[in-house]
């Protein structure tokens, strides 16, 4: 599976920690991430992550291209819902296009363990059928 790592900076050290405890689960899928939390996540956990540009130039709108084109199968996008956002209306662009193209998307922790989960149980192996083409180890 196609897994991307987007966090506001209030929290990318959550991430970070998410990302420590289920390392063994998100090792055999394929990541891609916005470029900060992409560096953080990949730094604390040896993990290997495409890294796109920072979510403020242009890294959202990068991942948002690979959601319209089907190559992203998973969404963990943690918000931070008290601090307003400059790039709010980016954020809504790509929450919409995840539902659009039913791709499973959560934007807290809690949600997050719950998709990690239901990844791991196979839950989520409709995506597969879905897309077969971009769900092979090395296809970014």
């Amino acid at each position: 599976m196609n897994i991307a790592l987007i966090a506001h900076d209030a929290k990318k050290e959550l991430m970070v920690q998410f990302c420590i405890a289920y390392c063994g689960i998100l090792s055999r899928h394929n990541l891609c991430a916005t470029g900060t939390t992409g560096k953080q996540v990949s730094e604390a956990t040896g993990l290997e992550i495409t890294k796109y540009l920072s979510g403020s130039h242009g890294g959202a709108q990068q991942i948002c291209a690979r959601i319209a084109c089907n190559e992203i199968d998973v969404l963990l996008f943690f918000r931070d819902p008290i601090t307003p956002q400059a790039h709010e209306p980016n954020d809504n662009d790509l929450l919409r296009l995840c539902d659009v193209h039913n791709v499973p998307v959560a934007t807290n922790i809690a949600t997050a363990e719950a998709l990690i989960h239901a990844l791991e149980r196979g839950d989520l192996d409709w995506r597969e059928i879905v897309n077969p083409t971009y769900n092979k180890k090395s296809s970014y």
